[in-house]
């Protein structure tokens, strides 16, 4: 794939449609005020059928796992790569397309759709099971309820394995679970959380499993905070959960039993380690919206502001700041049409593969807003030019889903390996 096809250029276009009329007049409110940006989220489900397609999909791989455990062969439009196939491709088509024309004016609205839609869904269809997904995971998928995952906690940063302190303790036929979780995109308001913690036997912190649990709104012993205030991404909202002596039982640990008896913690390690796979995959996407939408303002500042006379696009050294731009989103465009033929052929990004793709596009989207910000000058700086947004939101691209210094090292040991 080099190009656009034509139909995705209809949906692009239909799209940048839509962001035009529902998300440009409200970006202020979402990034300056109070508003969540569940709403807007919805309608653009609801008015591209990715709803309708996601409960499709949904359907399709129940069927197919329903099937398997009776024993049975797999319904016919699964084999053979025609039918689940074709979905997948068509899916992450549809997926991206949105996630770069939103990027464009509102990068936190797609953190907050992603987030919900793509982390917290793909940790239960992961590993739960096969009831845990029809009572969790469609509603996530469409959008019903909004979902939150939680990994990181105050101490652990980029060690989220190691410094781990959240628990979970047997208590008869209940679990207990404790714990503070910080930077939770979706966590004021979220309807459904994946809570990750250690479980505790009495044994070493170092060798305890990771277990997932599924926690909903308004449990005994949640604490939702309140929106925190942060650099850029305003319109995703971001909290704490606080965690104290909740009590759940088996049917919220995600795999149920299984999970239990899983050896050591390596299987709760590898799930987590494939939900960054899909996260930093999708960071491509929001880079490249990014990345468009600077080169989009620069090229139309540079034809129209004049300085000694003439455009500041005559001068040699405006044109190397707008060709490296072009050069940057080139390459951020390859790597995700990339991303969308694996989709197509059925196939996944390695984690170093989908570590390398995070780092360069993050990078490019970093470089090339704060060059938007210099071009634009003093102008650039302002709130009402909207490279300033731009930059202050490409940043955390560096940040979560793992920083930048974590995607070197998951490179690296894999061509080490």
């Amino acid at each position: 794939m080099y190009e656009w096809s034509e139909p995705m250029q209809m949906v692009r276009d239909a799209v940048r449609q839509f962001v035009d009329k529902e998300v440009k007049p409200h970006v202020w409110d979402l990034e300056h005020g109070d508003e969540p940006p569940y709403g807007v989220i919805r309608k653009l489900m609801s008015t591209f059928a990715m709803d309708a397609m996601a409960k499709q999909r949904f359907e399709h791989v129940i069927a197919k796992e329903e099937a398997i455990a009776r024993g049975e062969e797999p319904p016919e439009k699964d084999k053979g790569g025609g039918g689940l196939t074709a979905l997948a491709g068509e899916a992450a088509a549809m997926g991206i397309i949105p996630i770069i024309e939103v990027c464009r004016y509102c990068p936190g609205l797609v953190t907050a759709m992603g987030v919900s839609m793509g982390l917290t869904s793909a940790a239960i269809m992961g590993k739960g099971t096969i009831e845990q997904k029809k009572r969790w995971a469609l509603d996530l998928l469409t959008f019903d309820k909004v979902g939150a995952w939680a990994i990181t906690e105050p101490e652990s940063g980029s060690d989220a394995f190691g410094a781990m302190k959240a628990s979970a303790r047997r208590d008869g036929d209940e679990f207990v679970l404790n714990g503070n979780k910080t930077f939770i995109t979706n966590g004021p308001y979220a309807d459904t959380i994946v809570f990750i913690c250690k479980f505790d036997e009495g044994n070493p912190p170092e060798e305890r499993k990771i277990l997932h649990f599924v926690l909903e709104k308004g449990d005994p012993g949640l604490e939702q905070s309140k929106p925190m205030k942060k650099m850029g991404l305003h319109s995703s909202p971001t909290g704490e959960l606080f965690l104290t002596d909740v009590r759940v039982g088996m049917d919220r640990l995600l795999g149920g039993e299984a999970a239990l008896e899983a050896s050591g913690n390596r299987a709760g390690r590898e799930a987590a380690k494939a939900t960054f796979t899909m996260e930093r995959s999708g960071v491509a996407a929001m880079a490249l919206g990014i990345i468009s939408q600077c080169i989009d303002k620069c090229v139309e500042y540079a034809k129209e502001r004049k300085s000694w006379g003439k455009p500041i696009g005559e001068y040699q050294l405006i044109q190397l700041k707008l060709a490296k731009m072009e050069v940057a989103r080139l390459n951020v465009e390859n790597l995700v049409f990339r991303y969308l033929e694996l989709a197509a052929d059925g196939k996944d990004l390695s984690l170093s593969e989908a570590s390398a793709m995070k780092l360069y596009s993050a990078q490019a989207a970093v470089e090339v807003a704060l060059e938007a910000v210099q071009l634009f000058g003093g102008n650039g700086y302002m709130a009402e030019y909207q490279v300033e947004q731009l930059a202050r939101d490409a940043k955390i691209l560096q940040i979560y889903g793992g920083t930048d210094e974590m995607q070197v090292q998951h490179i690296a040991r894999a061509m080490l390996a």
